[in-house]
């Protein structure tokens, strides 16, 4: 069965939780009224979704509810890490992007961490730019799958795309410079496409524009808009038309050039219903230049 925002809301919470619960700490932990809480949970004891017990109403998910869960699961995580990351040279020159450390650790980490902490067993990273040192992840991450981009060099990242386009149904895709802080935005469970993005009153960065929530249109620079942040997630019927539409963008004249990003946020924007999950730049950060490294990590300031 299909499940409405507020009935996903809730069993994944209680798939988490993993105990008994009441629907004010439902209510309290969902960010939902008690009594849509109580609504919603009518509905869900009415389909065998949920197990009640007791005056207080106890809580918990039962087999069933955990079973219409199975369409919402993450299947996947592919990692976008194949180019040169020129901004940050001089470090740079030697290292990957993501394999660059701050404060000891490896950018690439926060997000592996996770990616294996929401029990996503499949990774793909794909790799270019002195794709060999991405080998010493398999030290940490022994199920990783690498795919080669031969033409890093030669196009833009949506070279990469073209590489795993059709395994991007149930799917994470995010971008390997990004350190994460707050790993609580990779989840086992997606209801729907999405990016992550962090409003703001002004921005001179790549951005979306929204209406009740769903990206209308993406552009660089913007007021009143969403700042955009490279991990997003794939339903499968996205995940399955937008595998065509890279492949159609990148034979366009000067496809090669495009980001992955703009085949469904810009070119075939009107065959999407893509929504925006709401962070902050304390629960993200992209590290551009060196100068930026610089400020987060004191040693590189030798």
């Amino acid at each position: 069965m299909s499940l409405t925002k507020n009935q996903f809301d809730i069993l994944t919470f209680l798939a988490d939780t993993k105990t008994e619960i009441t629907q004010r700490v439902i209510a309290k932990a969902s960010g939902l009224s008690v009594g849509t809480v109580n609504k919603t949970l009518n509905q869900l004891a009415d389909a065998k979704l949920v197990d009640q017990d007791g005056q207080d109403r106890q809580t918990r998910i039962s087999d069933r509810g955990l079973k219409a869960l199975e369409p919402y699961r993450v299947k996947r995580a592919i990692f976008i890490a194949a180019g040169f990351g020129s901004r940050l040279v001089p470090i740079t020159l030697n290292t990957p992007k993501p394999l660059v450390r701050v404060k000891g650790m490896r950018i690439i980490d926060t997000l592996l961490d996770a990616v294996t902490a929401a029990g996503i067993e499949e990774i793909i990273i794909v790799r270019g730019y002195l794709g060999e040192q991405f080998d010493q992840l398999l030290y940490k991450y022994p199920n990783i799958k690498f795919l080669e981009n031969p033409l890093y060099n030669e196009a833009n990242n949506i070279s990469s795309a073209m590489i795993v386009r059709y395994q991007l149904q149930n799917a994470y895709v995010l971008e390997s410079d990004l350190l994460l802080r707050s790993p609580k935005f990779i989840t086992k469970y997606q209801y729907d496409s999405n990016y992550l993005g962090v409003p703001v009153e002004r921005t001179d960065d790549w951005c979306f524009e929204t209406k009740n929530g769903i990206i209308t249109k993406l552009k660089v620079g913007g007021r009143n808009c969403h700042h955009m942040f490279g991990i997003s997630y794939w339903n499968k019927q996205d995940g399955a038309k937008l595998a065509e539409h890279i492949k159609q963008v990148y034979e366009m004249p000067g496809g090669k050039e495009r980001y992955w990003d703009q085949a469904a946020l810009e070119y075939f924007i009107k065959d999407y219903e893509i929504s925006v999950r709401e962070c902050s730049f304390d629960d993200i950060t992209e590290i551009d230049t060196f100068s930026e490294l610089k400020k987060l990590d004191e040693t590189y300031r030798v």
